[in-house]
């Protein structure tokens, strides 16, 4: 870990991708706890606001990935922090002004231009660093998830408290234009940059879009292990959308009413308490018992867990429980997070990557739609628990089913090559 500390290259990109975070998390929890605070009348407002995070995925996923593998990651990820801050000044602006509409419409939009973020972050990593650096890389990265999950909502709460909605929207705009910065100043290598070469945006055409997002789509349909891990991702999805609103709905409308904020904010301490001990944890883990044996022993105790958690009727049990799943979650997205660089070579590491998020967020909204439209009028806080338990369980019997024969494969297939040179010579 020092190793990779020393490399002034991966401590701008690292810290840039900190405050790109941190751009994101204050202002969108905020934004939040402005909603239901405001319209406490209305829980759908803060599901809406929520899709609109991430329906953009599905509007830009087939162009964000050719566009990292065709242009300069490097300015590519530093205009999407500098647009955001962009826009970030023109949500304080209608927030001011109570538009809700246009509001929504600022989130879609920033939502959608910190879509190239990621896929030119990952490519500059992959590129920055050795192959070996990959699996502490992968555990730095949710060392940091951890500590947003320690502190992200406190922040957002406490940006509410203190300052307000506009202050916390402020921080956001800040935050963006310091990771642009960092990254405008890294000094990346060339082939992490323009892997394929220096493109020309007059070059860029539909049908080349178009057929650039089909090769890398076939790349991916052609490796199985890698389309069975990115399967999986649809579940996360899931997930994920119902865990977006569930600490504030689960001490809102079941535990704790009158000291929601205060013990919502407390759910996401726990957790990312939990998440750092399993950062920590994880590249142990990786290199003792291997990646699948984490990820689907990982799931399926996070399933119990979560299950657990629908069951809890006190506060205390709620905390234990939230505690040790985030020690359960963190090495499985260490395993996923270390695995993809090593199965897709650079030059379509944009494409590949953009293609995950789109899985993730349609499962993501799916979630979240169904939430809007079914709580609390058809689906208790208790039922969107165990509706995560479900998901998590079922993509824990799917790897189950499907990577233990997929990586013996990929194992065999060096080893074949090896007895064929042998033979050979």
């Amino acid at each position: 870990m020092k190793t990779l500390f020393r490399n002034s290259t991966f401590n701008k990109l690292f810290f840039a991708a900190f405050a790109s975070q941190l751009g994101s998390v204050v202002g969108n929890m905020a934004f939040a706890f402005y909603l239901v605070d405001r319209y406490s009348e209305k829980p759908s407002l803060a599901t809406t606001a929520e899709l609109m995070y991430s329906l953009p995925t599905l509007a830009v996923f087939w162009i964000v990935g050719v566009i990292a593998d065709r242009f300069d990651r490097k300015i590519i990820a530093a205009y999407s922090d500098w647009i955001r801050a962009g826009l970030t000044a023109l949500l304080l602006l209608f927030v001011h002004f109570d538009l809700l509409f246009a509001c929504f419409l600022v989130l879609f939009l920033r939502s959608a231009i910190s879509k190239f973020f990621g896929p030119a972050e990952m490519g500059l990593l992959q590129g920055s660093i050795p192959q070996d650096a990959y699996v502490q890389a992968s555990g730095l990265n949710q060392m940091v998830m951890g500590m947003f999950m320690l502190f992200g909502m406190s922040l957002g709460a406490a940006a509410y408290h203190f300052i307000g909605i506009e202050g916390a929207i402020i921080v956001d705009a800040v935050s963006f234009m310091v990771s642009g910065l960092l990254i405008s100043r890294g000094d990346f290598p060339g082939h992490a940059r323009t892997p394929n070469g220096t493109g020309r945006l007059q070059d860029l055409r539909f049908s080349l879009l178009l057929k650039d997002f089909w090769h890398g789509l076939r790349y991916l349909m052609g490796n199985r292990l890698l389309l069975v891990l990115i399967s999986g991702f649809l579940f996360f999805g899931l997930v994920n959308g119902v865990f977006a609103v569930l600490p504030i709905f689960a001490m809102k409308y079941k535990l704790s009413p009158d000291q929601y904020v205060v013990h919502s904010s407390l759910i996401t301490v726990f957790l990312g308490v939990g998440f750092l001990i399993g950062s920590v944890l994880g590249p142990w883990m990786i290199r003792r018992l291997t990646r699948a044996p984490i990820l689907i022993g990982g799931l399926f105790l996070s399933s119990l867990l979560i299950a657990g958690l629908g069951l809890a009727d006190r506060i205390d049990v709620y905390f234990v429980l939230i505690f040790f799943a985030g020690i359960a979650i963190a090495p499985i997205n260490i395993a996923l997070g270390s695995w993809m660089p090593e199965l897709v070579p650079p030059d379509r590491m944009g494409r590949v990557n953009a293609l995950i998020e789109p899985v993730m967020m349609l499962g993501h909204s799916l979630a979240l739609g169904c939430i809007a439209l079914a709580f609390p009028a058809w689906i208790s806080v208790t039922w969107l628990h165990y509706s995560v338990a479900i998901c998590t369980v079922a993509v824990s019997g799917f790897y189950l089913a499907s990577l233990p024969r997929l990586v013996r494969k990929l194992h065999q297939g060096p080893q074949a090559a090896v007895a064929a040179d042998g033979e050979q010579g």
